[in-house]
């Protein structure tokens, strides 16, 4: 960690205050890694060729660059446009990276290689550099060649494969990018331990993060199950995952979640049914490796009474301090959830280009070192110039850059919507 940072975590700024990250990420898995870096203070200097991240052309407001997954994924972010495979664009990022302490890229290594940028480079400059490299595959491997994307790592994973059979259906897609979030939220672990090691040790690394092997302990990890053992003591699959009655109960006027899973779960439920006998009749409620073995059986049973009353019955009947209970969420209801509103989590900010919007909070909460008030998602080479100059540039090698098309400012915006000051949601 430079100076800056340590004496910004001291004095109450942002933790990661002080950090100059390179970000030359897309789509998502790199954008959501660096966008946590950039709540927590890293200053982050998002590298953008001519064309910009692809998701700002997508959905509503993608006409101009800021389509809704862009902006959900790049607040805080100064936007820099650098064409690298021209000379002087990578011979630009080439001193950016000289002042940076963290790269962060998931751009295939050969690729980096090829345009000059690999980290035996940039660490040859700035030994104190951080090169995170966010890749489909480990580089150790035949698979290391291959592009990746959160559908092709679902299938490889065998996460695809799961969902269909625990749905008693064909495999599918988890309905979110997974692999990527999971991904780029464990890149960002990794990218904040290897700074750590560098306050340690005086020197950076070139640090990994593969999707396909950081997803595999999320899969296996629930069914490698009892394959876990040589030789196997049973099948893959954790049963109570598996069962196609694992899901939102039906109640006479919506859905809830209602987990019955240990022994005073059990209790409490079978009273309030009035079927306590069960308890002694029934082998299969014995003890949880017993109700493990006939999950699907038990949970149907807990089907056929929660279809009986409403939810707000049964969060009345059911003790919400014994038994977890929560009704299920739209997308719609979820805006209005009574936590949310009284955390402030969903807020409505003002965006300057684009008018108000929706955004989350920073999810987690700190006594000494809170996170940077957010900034607003950049227009494409909204910092080009600013950045440049801070790096040193002169506005001689500036228009030169330009002049070459290496690097590029911001089209004039369109004009700001009018709107409110930013308000909780």
């Amino acid at each position: 960690m430079s100076a800056a940072a340590a004496a910004g975590a001291g004095d109450g700024g942002p933790a990661l205050q002080g950090v100059r990250v390179l970000d030359l990420t897309t789509v998502f898995m790199g954008p959501l890694c660096t966008q946590l870096l950039a709540d927590l203070g890293a200053d982050v200097i998002k590298i953008e060729a001519p064309q910009g991240d692809s998701t700002r052309a997508i959905g509503p407001c993608g006409e101009i660059g800021l389509g809704p997954l862009f902006l959900g994924l790049n607040r805080s972010k100064r936007s820099v446009v650098i064409d690298l495979k021209k000379p002087a664009g990578a011979d630009a990022l080439l001193r950016l990276a000289g002042r940076a302490d963290v790269l962060a890229t998931n751009v295939r290594p050969a690729a980096m290689r090829r345009l000059g940028l690999g980290y035996e480079r940039l660490a040859a400059s700035n030994p104190r550099l951080v090169y995170a490299s966010m890749v489909g595959f480990s580089q150790r491997g035949p698979y290391a060649a291959k592009a990746a994307f959160d559908d092709m790592i679902q299938a490889a994973t065998g996460l695809a494969a799961a969902v269909g059979q625990g749905a008693g259906g064909e495999p599918r897609y988890l309905p979110i990018t997974v692999a990527d979030r999971s991904v780029g939220l464990y890149a960002f672990g990794v990218i904040c331990a290897a700074l750590l090691a560098r306050q340690r040790t005086g020197v950076g690394q070139s640090v990994e993060i593969p999707m396909f092997e950081t997803m595999i302990p999320y899969v296996l990890g629930d069914h490698l199950y009892g394959r876990t053992f040589v030789p196997a003591k049973g099948d893959f699959g954790y049963p109570r995952l598996m069962t196609p009655n694992r899901r939102p109960y039906k109640t006479r006027d919506g859905y809830v979640c209602c987990l019955i899973y240990t022994d005073r779960h059990w209790q409490i439920f079978l009273e309030a049914v009035g079927k306590r006998e069960l308890l002694k009749t029934d082998a299969r409620l014995a003890n949880i490796r017993t109700r493990t073995q006939a999950i699907d059986e038990l949970y149907q049973l807990v089907a056929d009474e929660l279809c009986q009353r409403s939810t707000a019955e049964w969060t009345r009947l059911l003790p919400e301090s014994e038994i977890p209970i929560f009704p299920m969420h739209t997308f719609d209801s979820l805006l209005g959830d009574e936590h949310l509103a009284a955390t402030g989590f969903l807020r409505h900010a003002v965006h300057p280009v684009v008018g108000e919007i929706i955004e989350t909070a920073v999810p987690s909460e700190w006594s000494g070192t809170p996170p940077a008030p957010a900034t607003p998602v950049p227009l494409l080479g909204q910092h080009t110039l600013e950045v440049l100059g801070e790096a040193g540039f002169s506005a001689a090698e500036i228009d030169a850059l330009l002049a070459a098309g290496a690097v590029r400012g911001a089209a004039a915006p369109p004009a700001p919507n009018q709107t409110p000051k930013e308000t909780p949601a």
